[in-house]
């Protein structure tokens, strides 16, 4: 079996990078005492998985990573053993049993929630949403490992809407196209005349294809 995990990750936990996050639940998994499943072979390991990385500065609240079991462990005994073991700033708040060919969270993945509150600028570039979007495209420079290329990012926001001093957008998250809350950002302040501002970035969940939330499978 494995255990679908949904899990926050907020203050200074948020400035902790995927590779030291996938550490510091190792290395919770271990002192929990839980049946974890490692790898085979001369260098055993444990067979983590997460739906999708979170930007370092970024705080997580629905969160979802898999950890295999050697044997089928309550759902709430998991929960309450992990959070025993893990450091400030991480916090498991749901676990699910599902079995080990119930399909993989990152294969479902097709969007994530995000609240955006710039530090600067906020008025203006939160008065500006309603006309940004509604452009038929948003050109913007995409950078990747081959380079740099022009792309359209309106295809890829699927929601977003102003209110209380922040932005609320629900990105395109999947292997055919991905955005970013700091292209968002960027697009929208050029499109209002303004530099892109620093701002606090939440991701409040992940959701699959039918835009539910991906832990309620």
């Amino acid at each position: 079996m494995k255990m679908l995990t949904v899990f926050e990750k907020t203050g200074p936990a948020r400035f902790i990078g995927h590779l030291d996050l996938q550490r510091a639940m190792q290395r919770a998994l271990r002192r929990s005492g839980l049946p974890v499943r490692y790898s085979q072979g001369f260098n055993p390991h444990l067979l983590l998985s997460f739906a999708s990385p979170l930007s370092v500065g970024t705080e997580g609240l629905r969160e979802i990573m898999e950890v295999p079991l050697a044997e089928d462990v309550p759902e709430a005994s998991f929960l309450a053993q992990l959070n025993a073991a893990l450091p400030q700033g991480l916090k498991a708040s749901l676990a699910r049993a599902l079995p080990d060919d119930a399909p993989a969270a990152m294969a479902r993945l097709h969007a994530a929630r995000y609240a955006i509150r710039p530090m600067t600028s906020a008025d203006t570039l939160l008065a500006a949403a309603p006309a940004f979007l509604a452009q038929e495209t948003i050109p913007f420079l995409r950078k990747t490992k081959s380079g740099e290329r022009m792309d359209d990012l309106r295809p890829l926001i699927l929601a977003l809407r102003a209110e209380d001093g922040a932005l609320y957008a629900t990105l395109s998250c999947h292997e055919r196209g991905t955005a970013k809350p700091e292209q968002l950002v960027a697009a929208l302040a050029a499109f209002s005349g303004l530099p892109a501002p620093r701002c606090r970035v939440t991701r409040e969940g992940l959701l699959d294809r039918d835009m539910r939330p991906l832990e309620g499978l």
